[in-house]
């Protein structure tokens, strides 16, 4: 949980250890709260659902640090672990006119239609992971984040994108770099270099050998008149898709397995199709979102909060996903508790207003085949640890389980 600054600051635990105490502590503190965030980034971390959706629609609050976060300007935190989040160049930290300019070269990458065409490529993913999970010695437990929640977003968002299989596991690693939130200046830098470095191999790669992908599409609309993409929002263009399509998901997966094997009477009411796989998926998203804090946000002029609180021109602002989601003005007493007949399973767990996120459809859609796929063809899976001894994502901004062994048959 988050300690007491020397300033009477609450500091956010840059491991999420404990992000439900957290985001109770800090909402007894009232709706906006000022914390410190790692590398000492002071953020106001606003608890309250209703006030976050506000602020998420309200044009008063921009993504962009360039032109509304002074601390940026002036170059503070540029080689901490904000540099592979803010200090890129796309659509997640882009304003107005330019924001949508650039969501409107990527939006159809992610329509409807071309999500449905995805389907039966997730599908035959699913199958051939499930297939190589059931090879797995009987009796010995499979991790399934390694196994089967990493690697099948993963292998989607790279073949929408068209990124070979050499490239892959770099990509992988660096999306998993990113979500650190406890880097030294030199990790950060490393994660930096290591994306561009990534990106422009896999740039140079596709204008020499183009397909029907989207990174040929990116590449075809910043060439052929340069009014697309300059180069350098190509390379932050794609790394913000991949690891937003990519990191979401996992978590989504991971955290709904989690929590349907440590509640098995919720289990057993969807597996007997009491409870559709689409309530489990949302009520996933609003107790356990994939992004628990999402950095940052900038104040464009002095806002007004209730209670007295002013959150003034050029303050950051952390999005607090998870703890909207719990929160028991929003979601009453049971807000803390994993419930599939939920009726108000509403979240911000994809954001809100303009920045919603464009690859919501192709996250649901995948955890939406996964998740079935995955209890019918092993009825009998459970945790292979006590839920105790299951390790986190070591970050504020993940949510999820670093590793989530099981065991594939019945208890012995």
């Amino acid at each position: 949980m988050g300690q007491q600054s020397a300033a009477g600051t609450f500091v956010i635990d840059p491991l999420g250890r404990d992000l439900p105490g957290e985001a109770a502590s800090l909402r007894e503190r009232g709706p906006a709260v000022l914390v410190e965030l790692p590398a000492g980034v002071p953020a106001w971390s606003i608890t309250r659902y209703e006030l976050l959706r506000e602020l998420l629609a309200d044009p008063r609050v921009s993504k962009d640090p360039r032109q509304h976060w002074p601390a940026w300007q002036r170059g503070d935190y540029h080689d901490s672990w904000l540099r592979s989040w803010v200090g890129v160049v796309n659509m997640f930290s882009s304003y107005g006119e330019e924001h949508r300019r650039l969501r409107k070269l990527i939006a159809p990458a992610f329509t409807l239609r071309r999500t449905h065409a995805m389907q039966p490529q997730v599908e035959q993913i699913t199958n051939e992971l499930l297939d190589d999970m059931a090879k797995a010695p009987a009796g010995e437990p499979v991790d399934l984040r390694s196994a089967y929640s990493f690697p099948l977003p993963m292998r989607v968002i790279c073949e929408l994108f068209g990124i070979p299989m050499e490239h892959r596991p770099e990509v992988a690693r660096l999306v998993e770099r990113i979500m650190a939130t406890n880097v030294t200046p030199e990790e950060a830098a490393e994660t930096a270099e290591g994306v561009n470095a990534a990106f422009s191999s896999l740039v140079a790669f596709k204008r020499e050998n183009p397909g029907e992908d989207l990174t040929s599409t990116l590449i075809a609309a910043r060439d052929e008149d340069g009014s697309g993409l300059e180069e350098q929002q190509l390379l932050d263009t794609l790394l913000l898709v991949v690891a937003a399509g990519h990191e979401t998901t996992v978590n989504l997966i991971g955290n709904a397995v989690h929590a349907l094997l440590t509640h098995p009477e919720q289990l057993k009411l969807v597996r007997d199709g009491e409870v559709p796989w689409a309530n489990v998926i949302e009520e996933t998203l609003r107790w356990a979102p994939s992004i628990a804090n999402l950095p940052l946000r900038y104040a464009v002029e002095d806002i007004e909060l209730p209670e007295g609180v002013t959150i003034r021109k050029g303050d950051a602002i952390i999005t607090s996903y998870a703890s909207s989601g719990w929160d028991p003005a929003k979601h009453g007493e049971t807000a803390d508790r994993f419930d599939i007949r939920r009726e108000d399973t509403e979240h911000l767990s994809f954001g809100h207003g303009v920045h919603f996120c464009l690859g919501a459809p192709l996250a649901r859609m995948e955890a939406g085949i996964a998740l079935p796929a995955l209890f019918e063809r092993f009825p009998d899976i459970h945790l292979a640890v006590p839920t105790e001894e299951l390790e986190h994502v070591p970050s504020f901004v993940a949510h999820g389980f670093a590793t989530l062994p099981v065991n594939l048959g019945a208890p012995s």
